[in-house]
């Protein structure tokens, strides 16, 4: 029985460790799995945080490249630069003191460092106290001037122009730093993560970089941002300043617009008026001349008045500049004072016949223009251009200031059209001369009767202007005595602007008169030559010698 007991307790107890063995077993394969499926969990976590650190290493990476041409983050480097280099700077100074513990040489080196380093500071003091520079800064508003005439308007629209681009850079600064700010976050938030991913040293730096970066420049957003409010009402006051002068400049230019239209309109009736009362067109052109320059010098004197402050600050600067104007300009202002004298005085008007001789030059012409500083001539086929020029139709600009130094002679002043023109004719010494000259004198009464009369009636009314003595109109001759005949000189009155064609009409009539006649002769340059034959042996007589010339 107790072998029984002992072999069922022995049974049992081989069978409690064989449960045993095998819950050992079991609970071994189960802490194998276990640790399999763990090292599997730590296995596919590490891919997934590699994953995950390549994502945002990568996103950083896009970060940094949008940053590669960014001004502020370059202007921040400088900053950072700036107190780099000034920290060194004290360092340096902090040891020149200690000078006593110092050789000669190791002295002279720290003061050449520090001369460097104070170079250095000061090619980049813009960025002492700022991390953008003096791009904090906004852009300073010139002083503008009051807009005092209307080429202000042009100078005022360019400085609002000026304003607004301005004001707009500024804003556009405000905006880049807000969104460098957003970039900045977004980078330092990365960075946070890849740090609790891979917990290097590195990343802690650069975490610490970034969020004292980040503040910087939330520091000048702030700054930028109260700038910015300050500035733009400022510079809308000053826009809306100028819009409000450009304004009235513009109201008071219609004004003086319509004060010239006025005037323009007054000045047209009064012309048209005129008209009617002169009957010449040269005089109604020298009036309308006159009304010219009136109305020119009345807008003149309208818009100098309009625009200039100050009149006497201008008559003084006309007052000291007078002299030297008056030297280099010496001739355009004596053709101007001779334009005043001609127009005042009548002397010379438009349509006139003159004379002009300068040295050796002369031209007669008729006068298509009298401007401020010259007389405008068209020259004509007269006795000058047959006798010296051997040319016409030429037009002559004559200057003004002629009428005082040079000699001009008008063929029609004051309505007198006529002139006296005279024909020479050489008789030989026993022609009959009184025969000749009572024949050209009816000749030239015959031709010239008309113009006669027109001239008796025009010096009657020159009586009222002129003194005039000698008034007598009929042809005159006379007869002198020439070295080599009688000249009977014939003179009569002609058309000024016809001259040489009377003149070709009646020395035909006169030669042609003449030649009918036998006893009178035309003398001209002739030379008789006598030869005369001798004998061989005794050569030429002694009295065949050869003569003179002769005129006959």
């Amino acid at each position: 029985m107790f072998k029984k007991i002992v072999l069922i307790l022995c049974l049992v107890a081989s069978f409690n460790l064989i449960a045993n063995e095998q819950k050992v077993d079991d609970s071994k394969k189960k802490s194998l799995e276990q640790k399999n499926t763990q090292k599997k969990d730590e296995n596919i976590l590490e891919i997934e945080n590699m994953v995950e650190a390549n994502i945002l290493i990568d996103k950083i990476n896009k970060i940094e490249a949008s940053f590669k041409d960014n001004i502020l983050l370059k202007r921040y480097s400088n900053y950072l630069s700036y107190s780099k280099i000034s920290n060194e700077l004290e360092t340096l100074k902090e040891s020149l003191k200690r000078k006593n513990q110092l050789s000669d040489e190791l002295e002279y080196q720290l003061l050449n460092k520090i001369r460097v380093k104070e170079n250095e500071l000061e090619l980049i003091g813009e960025y002492k106290g700022s991390p953008i520079g003096s791009l904090i800064n906004p852009p300073e508003i010139d002083k503008f001037e009051n807009i005092t005439n209307p080429f202000g308007i042009i100078t005022a629209l360019s400085n609002i122009k000026k304003i607004e681009s301005n004001k707009q850079q500024f804003g556009s600064l405000e905006l880049q730093i807000e969104v460098l700010l957003k970039s900045l976050e977004v980078e330092l938030n990365s960075y946070r993560e890849l740090f609790v991913l891979e917990p290097k040293g590195d990343y802690k730096d650069k975490i610490s970089f970034l969020d004292k970066q980040k503040r910087d420049f939330e520091i000048v957003l702030d700054i930028v941002s109260t700038t910015q409010e300050v500035y733009g009402r400022k510079t809308e006051q000053i826009v809306l300043e100028l819009k409000n002068q450009i304004s009235s400049q513009i109201q008071k230019m219609m004004f003086i617009f319509g004060i010239i239209i006025v005037m323009l309109i007054v000045s047209f009736l009064v012309k048209l008026t005129l008209k009617k009362y002169f009957s010449q067109n040269e005089n109604y052109y020298m009036v309308n001349k006159i009304i010219n320059f009136t109305l020119a010098f009345l807008v003149l004197m309208l818009l100098l008045f309009s625009y200039i402050d100050n009149v006497s600050y201008l008559v003084t600067i006309l007052g000291f500049a007078s002299a030297g104007i008056a030297i280099a300009l010496k001739d355009w202002f004596m053709s101007l004072f001779g334009w005043m004298v001609i127009v005042t005085s009548g002397f010379i008007q438009v349509g006139d016949r003159i004379r002009v001789t300068k040295g050796d030059v002369e031209t007669v012409g008729d006068v298509l223009d009298i401007s401020l500083f010259k007389i405008t001539i068209k020259e004509d086929v007269t006795m000058v251009s047959y006798m010296k020029n051997r040319r016409a139709g030429r037009i002559f600009f004559v200057p003004n200031n002629y009428i005082f130094s040079e000699l001009i002679a008008n063929y029609s002043h004051s309505e007198l059209k006529t002139v006296w023109d005279g024909i020479d004719i050489t008789l030989t010494f026993d022609s009959n001369f009184k025969k000749a000259q009572k024949i050209v004198r009816e000749i030239l009464k015959h031709y010239s009767k008309g113009y006669s009369d027109i001239t008796r009636k025009q010096l009657s009314k020159m009586r009222n202007k002129y003194q005039l003595r000698a008034t007598g109109v009929e042809p005159r001759v006379f007869t002198l005595i020439e070295p080599y005949g009688v000249v009977v000189s014939g003179w009569y009155l002609t058309n000024s602007f016809a001259a040489l064609v009377l003149r070709s009409t009646i020395s035909a009539e006169i030669i042609e008169a003449l030649m009918k006649e036998d006893d009178i002769h035309i003398a001209y340059p002739t030379q008789q030559i006598n030869i005369n034959r001798t004998s061989k042996a005794y050569g030429p007589s002694r009295n065949d010698s050869n003569k003179e010339p002769e005129f006959e």
